[in-house]
């Protein structure tokens, strides 16, 4: 039994199924997770759900310093004792969803590194949250769900392929690092997990004359999924259906074309026209 796992045992402390605590104890694993996510001592780490410290450990080792954020009051006192002798790392307690970001992040080096093994729940608005909030981040590595893996790297036509898909491939390189069964985790949840990386890329995957509507019309793609984006555009956008015809004509697309197919830069080009 590792000494994280020991400390948790010996306070008592009851895992809280609400705030999806599945702590990662396995040594090799947790080195594992941080070499693939890049971490060096010229950077500084936001770490997003450290839970009682395991990974923490490790990053505090191979970065510059390293700011927990963790939700559960019980653990703070866990982490502090635990990583005592770390004097690079600071723990905030508080919800990553709504504390400013900006303001406590304010005393990183710039780009800094995301590392997270978030709840389930909230790992698409935070993924947003991250990539569109205006931080200065280096790349995101993230421990999610497998089925929210696939969706982030998944190719135009597949099942998973949808907004997150887009933003995540827009604004990133997604690879998958590392697979981690059910059972690496305790207690286990009832689904895989998977280790994924998104370093940022430098500009866009895609020119677009204006963001705000290319992400626009790639979730119109989607709103009436399997149906025409001629059919989506007329209901997202209250455009008439000889207008959508044509702008879909205009940029180079079948009439029949289903939102779900498009690329990125086949988006690209919708919205630039809508524009």
């Amino acid at each position: 039994m590792s000494k994280t796992k020991d400390r948790i045992r010996e306070s008592n402390l009851r895992y809280k199924q609400s705030l999806g605590q599945n702590f990662l104890y396995d040594e090799a694993l947790l080195e594992e997770l941080t070499a693939a996510a890049g971490v060096t001592k010229e950077e500084d780490v936001l770490e997003i759900g450290p839970g009682c410290g395991s990974l923490t450990k490790h990053l505090c080792d191979a970065a510059n310093s390293v700011l927990a954020v963790e939700l559960d009051e019980r653990l703070i006192p866990l982490l502090n004792a635990f990583l005592d002798e770390k004097k690079n790392l600071t723990v905030v307690q508080g919800d990553v969803m709504s504390l400013n970001l900006q303001e406590i992040t304010a005393g990183l080096k710039k780009p800094f590194a995301v590392v997270a093994n978030i709840p389930y729940y909230i790992t698409t608005p935070l993924i947003k949250l991250l990539l569109t909030g205006g931080l200065q981040v280096s790349r995101l590595a993230l421990m999610v769900q497998k089925e929210v893996a696939d969706k982030i790297l998944a190719s135009p036509g597949e099942e998973s392929w949808g907004p997150l898909s887009i933003l995540c491939q827009f604004l990133c390189e997604p690879r998958l690092a590392v697979d981690v069964p059910a059972e690496m985790f305790t207690p286990p949840p009832k689904v895989d997990s998977a280790f994924v990386v998104l370093p940022l890329r430098e500009e866009p995957a895609v020119a677009v004359k204006n963001r705000e509507m290319f992400f626009k019309v790639a979730n119109a793609a989607f709103a009436l999924r399997r149906k025409t984006m001629v059919n989506n555009l007329c209901a997202s956008f209250r455009m008439n259906r000889e207008d959508a015809l044509r702008v879909v004509a205009e940029v180079g697309l079948d009439e029949k074309v289903r939102g779900e197919k498009l690329t990125l830069e086949e988006l690209a080009r919708l919205a630039d026209a809508i524009e």
